[in-house]
Formats: structure tokens, C-alpha cells, sequence
């Protein structure tokens, strides 16, 4: 089945269809053009433009609005539980039915940019999203119909699309696809309804999908586009590439930390220049770090890589030693890949590998070794003045006697 599909490319894109997509499909007029609003989460009981024969002997072709969710023309009100927004193709072939009367006279195509698909496995349901690897516009095979409902003077134009069994490359995601329609040959045969019958030679074009020339890219993509009338670019874009996505977010937060601390350390080492034993020259245009300055700017980017596991980006650091820049590189702290490691750093040769991490640890265990010393001093200190004090004693005790 096909229930949600995208189109939102302004108006004017949508008309030049021949000019990028089918050089040979001419489109000479749009019907109701001002009902077309470009959507990313186009849902039935909306309007989108399809392309049908302005006359059914004349090959001309018009574009026309119509709304998503067929009503046969013998219909007298629109019945918000008809499920019509799909056609199968079992049904077109074998004839009868409510299509019966349709499917030789009103066929058309829909203009998509891609459908919407949902895999469930058990209660979880992931929407993703199909479309042509080139980004070519897609082309759905359609049925369509007029009819007056009561107390309205101006027909109602309603169009479904026509589903077939998913082909072998998407049969994981559904049973169920779209018919696409990819060749001139295909949209001529289509579109063709001067006989006003269904010829025979249609079945085919009601396979699965298999056209190497047009191949198709499936992705998995926001859940958001389950919610009828939500809307945002990022619903036809692969989830794990999204701008407001979990992996831009770490980016721009270690972006914002690296220029806040640069920033702070700039201000602040403005006031102290005069402080400084190894001024810049004056043709660099910059001056010396501090090792603390490289060494706050680097626990910024380790911050977010601890914060975000699943985070794999180069972001620059400076280097505590001479003010030289190295690359960090945040890796999947979960990877235990081979040669993998939290966090690898790519130091020029005149650097130790690792001085930059262990800068802060090489300083905790100094303070501590001092401490310790301190404290074995004081206490030897302490012993041997007790001492000393107790032989004082011991010798004016001996002079008395």
C-alpha cells in the first residue's frame, strides 16, 4: 500500500517536469494550480497534482490538483470512510469491481518525490522513506474521477494510486509498493485512453519495479512523519543524517565549547600580556598559547566525545607542547574494533604521543609525589627533634648524678 507520500517543490519546479526529469512529457496547462501546496508529508484527503489527458482521443496533456482518496461519480457525498486512496492491480486485471468502469477511460499519473513506508517488527513500526537514486521525480500510476456531490455545483476531483506486489529489493519493508512508471514508453501506454478500454498489454506495466536504469534508495527517517500534518524537511532526509539530528547536535555543542573557552582565554590572557616570556613575532599576527588554554580547549572536545559514544567527527585541538595543532579524532567508545581506541590523536612526530591527555594526570601525580615527600619530611623532622630532645635529657640527667 502507499498511504503517505512527499511532494514539495514549489510550483514552478513541479511544472518544469519535462525540462529535468522527462524531456519528452509535455505538460501544457494546470487545473486548479492554486490548490497545489508543496508538502514533505503529503497524507489522503489532501490535494496533489497528477497528469491525465485534457481530452481522451487527443494526446495533450494538462496537470491537475485533485484531492488524494478516489469518490466514483455515482457517488452523492464524500464518505470519510471509503478506503479508495489505493487501487490494486490484481483487481485491475481481473476486471470488475468499482474500477471496472474507471480503469479503461480515467488513468493518470501522480507526481511524487518519493513514498513513505513503515516495517514493523513486532509493536515497533520505523517509517522510511523510497525514492529514485538520482532524485529523478517518481511517477505513480493513477485512476482519477469526477463527481457532483449534493448541494455542490462544481465537481469534485479525486484521484487513488495503483499498488503491486514490492519487488525483491523492498519486499523486507512491505509487501506492498507503488506502481512506477519510469519510461516515455510506460507514461505513452498509461496514458492512452482514446480506446476507452482496458487493453491487456497494461498488465505489465503492473509488474514489481525492476528497471536498472532507475534504481531506487530506501532509508529509515523521522518518526515524526506518522503525525498527519507535521511537516519539516528533514522527513525525507536518512535519520542518522539529519540537521537536527542527535549527531549535529554534539557537534555544534563541542563547536560552542571550543569558542567559548578560546574566548574566555583570549580575554583573559589580554590582560596578563605583559606576563608573557616569549612574546609572538610581530609577523605571525598571533601569540604563544599556554599549555592550559590547549589543554581546556582539548577537555571541551573530550567532554562531548564522553557525552556522545556514538559521535565520530575531526575537530581540531591545539597541542600543550610549542602551540602545535593535532587532530582529535572521536571514535565509538563501544567499537572494540581492532585498533580502535577512545580517543586517537594524531600528533605531529616532534610531540609524544599522548603528552597532549596525560598533561593534566603527569600534574596531579607531581602534586601528589610533592605532598608525599612534604609529609616524609615533616615526619623525619618530627622523629629526629624527639630524638634529639630525649639525648638532651638523658645527658643532664647523667651530669646531676
Amino acid at each position: 500500500m502507499c498511504g503517505r507520500f512527499a511532494l514539495a517543490l514549489q510550483a514552478d519546479e513541479v511544472e518544469q517536469l519535462n525540462t529535468y526529469s522527462y524531456p519528452a512529457f509535455r505538460v501544457n496547462q494546470w487545473v486548479h494550480r492554486d490548490r497545489y501546496v508543496p508538502r514533505y508529508n503529503v497524507a489522503p484527503r489532501t490535494y496533489a497534482p497528477v497528469i491525465r489527458r485534457a481530452q481522451p482521443e487527443e494526446p495533450a496533456l494538462v496537470m491537475h490538483s485533485m484531492k488524494w482518496g478516489l469518490v466514483p461519480h455515482w457517488s452523492e457525498a464524500e464518505s470519510p470512510t471509503l478506503n479508495t486512496i489505493n487501487a490494486r492491480a490484481e483487481n485491475l486485471e481481473e476486471g470488475g469491481g468499482m474500477w471496472g468502469g474507471i480503469k479503461g477511460k480515467k488513468r493518470c499519473v501522480v507526481v511524487a518525490q518519493g513514498y513513505y513506508e513503515w516495517l514493523k517488527k513486532g509493536t515497533q513500526r520505523t517509517p522510511h522513506f523510497t525514492r529514485h537514486r538520482d532524485r529523478r521525480l517518481m511517477l505513480f500510476a493513477g485512476l482519477y474521477d469526477s463527481a457532483t456531490l449534493n448541494g455542490e455545483q462544481r465537481p469534485l476531483w479525486t484521484f487513488a494510486i495503483v499498488t503491486t506486489a514490492a519487488s525483491s529489493g523492498l519486499a523486507w519493508l512491505h509487501d506492498r509498493q507503488p506502481v512506477i512508471l519510469t519510461s516515455q514508453d510506460a507514461l505513452d501506454q498509461w496514458l492512452d485512453t482514446s480506446s476507452q478500454t482496458w487493453n491487456p498489454k497494461l498488465n505489465r506495466l503492473l509488474d514489481p519495479y525492476s528497471d536498472p536504469d532507475a534504481p531506487l534508495e530506501c532509508y529509515a527517517v523521522p518518526q515524526e512523519v506518522g503525525k498527519v500534518g507535521t511537516e519539516s524537511p528533514t522527513f525525507i532526509e536518512p535519520v542518522e543524517k539529519r540537521k537536527d539530528g542527535i549527531e549535529a547536535m554534539f557537534m555544534r555543542q563541542a563547536e560552542a565549547m571550543t569558542a567559548t573557552t578560546k574566548m574566555q582565554k583570549s580575554e583573559s590572557g589580554a590582560s596578563t600580556s605583559s606576563t608573557f616570556s616569549n612574546p609572538p613575532s610581530m609577523g605571525s599576527g598571533k601569540r604563544k598559547r599556554e599549555p592550559s588554554e590547549s589543554l581546556e580547549t582539548a577537555e571541551a572536545v573530550i567532554a562531548v566525545s564522553a557525552a556522545s559514544p556514538t559521535a565520530k567527527k575531526r575537530i581540531k585541538a591545539e597541542s600543550p607542547l610549542k602551540g602545535e595543532v593535532v587532530d582529535v579524532d572521536l571514535i565509538n567508545e563501544n567499537d572494540t574494533s581492532e585498533g580502535n581506541s577512545d580517543i586517537e590523536i594524531l600528533s605531529p612526530p616532534s610531540v609524544r604521543p599522548f603528552s597532549f591527555l596525560l598533561a593534566r594526570k603527569s600534574d596531579f601525580f607531581s602534586l601528589t609525589l610533592t605532598l608525599t615527600l612534604t609529609l616524609l619530611t615533616l615526619t623525619l623532622t618530627h622523629t629526629s627533634t624527639t630524638r634529639c630532645h630525649q639525648s638532651i635529657k638523658s645527658v643532664k640527667g647523667e651530669d646531676r648524678g
